[in-house]
């Protein structure tokens, strides 16, 4: 097959996603009183309800609903007054009554917009070609050409929704939310912009976020890397059945890998601020599904897409579309067919297979759920959930940027976790500039790698902000170098002890002294002659071996950065 890069420049890749994100953060199923738990013993936290025995009757969790609505807040989503709930026919054995409790056309989050920005070897992945008025006309032709489950539904019952006024002579609830899904203002999308850095803004909008209830847990024993296929059994455990589940459909806006992978990243980012879910991918409780189809630049006509389902972790977001890009350009091109079906990644053998042939709106018989009413929200009740946000990740990383002085990465990074960003904020109280900057590097460098080898948290770890702001000190004077910090850090992690006690004690304090240090430089220079004469010949790697013999003669106490200084100096 070809490169991605070779195949992006003929082809358009046209992406969409849909993120399942379970609420974990609740005590209680979406539709009764049974305790959600990921740990507890197989089928041990089911009733009635949640198994769909006859003549048991859902309640909604309305904290559930309180946390949906915060997500829409947080998506610049637009919040829906009146939505009701479907039922979604499927026989499987995850679902014991043979349909999924979802929402309808109308979701209770409309027509939401994220801003993600694309650097980096990330961004090259969108040709140049994907940029201009060509784009805004590709966006355009995407979304009025889509074809999926919320536009077919809203086809079909838009004389329900929208067709009439009610008595009063008003509009019916929810027209404009639905007719946003029929037809697309090709004058108001925005389109990416290319810096001259070769990074780039790009606008992703939001179709929808809607509630449903997730399915049980499946347990396939002998199959190949978990899967059904191949398995001498399969096994259900009905504790997740019937966990409150949020759904994200992505207008057909993305175009790269990469773009899929970073909107992925910031969802995860701004639900954890939020609170309302641990997201792990690892566990299950979010995880993604990647709708991509190709067309020939230039052409308004979509392909026929394919579904990658159960995508788990970012490297298998992105790979998996990358692949599923390459092998459908490679079947077009040799004249075959790409059949509308649900592919699973493989990421052992890197490639896509055929699960099945994707479902229709047809085949899933959806219509309103007869036990539970139609949702009609206050404006009271939106505005307590609005007041219960967080301050967001991009603004948390817009403060920083602008607070502490920190680069721009590294403030995303830390302000995406609400435990790392509340530590930084201790740790780097009071500082800006270069200690601020150093705190982040330690934070982002040195304590992310040593979390990785101890359990828990922040909160466990046993490093507490004032260590990492004494030895952030310590780099910014520069008392120690970057590779002493590691070594500090290490032992302060090991001992509890303050990283000035531990540099004093073990006499690690650099001598930034010139009056000390250039009679160094001049005898490395009087001794490596043949080195000394190659820089000024013009070989300025040779730089770093000289820095190199400077601090073996200092014993590793001179300042690296002005035994460079001073070398640059002597030799002209």
């Amino acid at each position: 097959m070809k490169e991605l890069s070779e195949v992006l420049k003929d082809w358009e890749a046209v992406i969409g996603l849909e993120i399942h994100t379970e609420l974990t953060s609740l005590d209680t199923k979406m539709f009764c009183d049974c305790r959600l738990s990921h740990d507890d013993e197989p089928n041990a936290n089911v009733c009635p309800v949640c198994l769909g025995l006859p003549g048991a009757l859902p309640v909604p969790n309305k904290r559930a609903i309180e946390s949906i609505v915060k997500a829409g807040l947080a998506t610049n989503c637009e919040i829906q007054k009146r939505s009701m709930f479907y039922r979604k026919h499927y026989f499987y054995p995850d679902m014991a009554k043979n349909f999924q409790t979802t929402q309808g056309p109308l979701a209770f989050c409309m027509h939401g917009r994220l801003d993600l920005e694309v650097t980096g070897r990330g961004a090259a992945e969108r040709p140049e070609c994907a940029f201009g008025e060509a784009e805004a006309e590709s966006l355009a032709s995407a979304s009025a050409n889509a074809v999926g489950l919320s536009t077919a539904m809203a086809q079909q019952m838009r004389s329900e929704s929208t067709g009439a006024a009610d008595a009063a002579g008003s509009p019916a609830r929810g027209g404009s939310a639905l007719a946003g899904m029929s037809g697309y203002d090709t004058a108001g999308i925005a389109v990416p912009v290319r810096r001259d850095d070769g990074s780039y803004t790009v606008p992703i909008r939001i179709l929808r976020i809607h509630m449903e209830e997730d399915a049980a847990k499946m347990v396939h024993v002998g199959g190949e890397e978990g899967r059904i296929g191949g398995a001498a059994e399969s096994l259900v455990d009905y504790n997740r059945c019937g966990t409150p589940l949020i759904e994200l459909v992505t207008e057909p806006d993305l175009r790269t890998p990469e773009e899929a992978r970073l909107f992925m990243e910031k969802l995860r980012r701004i639900f954890l601020t939020l609170g309302i879910s641990d997201c792990s991918m690892e566990n299950g409780s979010m995880r993604c599904d990647g709708n991509v189809s190709l067309r020939r630049r230039g052409e308004t006509r979509l392909g026929t897409k394919t579904e990658l389902k159960n995508l788990n972790s970012f490297k298998a977001l992105h790979d998996g579309l990358a692949y599923e890009i390459c092998r459908q350009a490679e079947v077009l091109e040799e004249g075959g067919i790409i059949y509308q079906e649900t592919r699973h990644w493989e990421p052992g053998r890197k490639r896509t297979v055929v699960m099945r042939v994707k479902e229709t709106a047809d085949d899933y018989r959806l219509f309103p759920d007869p036990d539970l009413a139609p949702f009609d929200l206050t404006d009271e009740f939106i505005e307590h959930c609005r007041a219960e946000i967080p301050e967001l990740p991009d603004a948390k990383r817009d403060r920083y940027e602008a607070e502490f002085g920190i680069k721009r990465a590294d403030a995303e990074q830390i302000a995406g976790d609400p435990e790392t960003a509340a530590f930084f904020e201790e740790s780097a109280a009071g500082l800006s500039g270069k200690p601020a900057q150093a705190v982040a590097n330690l934070i982002v460098n040195e304590l992310a790698a040593y979390l990785k080898g101890v359990e828990g948290g922040i909160a466990d770890c046993g490093i507490a902000p004032a260590q990492i702001a004494s030895l952030a000190k310590l780099l910014a004077e520069d008392a120690i170098s970057s590779n002493q910090a590691h070594e500090v850090f290490g032992l302060m992690a090991e001992s509890g002890d303050d990283p000035e006690k531990i540099v004093d004690e073990r006499g690690m304090r650099q001598v930034s002294d010139t009056g000390a240090l250039q009679p160094i430089v001049d005898e490395v220079l009087e001794r490596c002659a043949d080195q000394a004469q190659q820089y000024r010949d013009g070989n300025t790697k040779v730089l770093g071996f000289l820095v190199g013999q400077c601090m073996k003669a200092s014993r590793g106490q001179g300042n690296p950065k002005l035994f460079n200084e001073l070398l640059r100096e002597a030799l002209g």
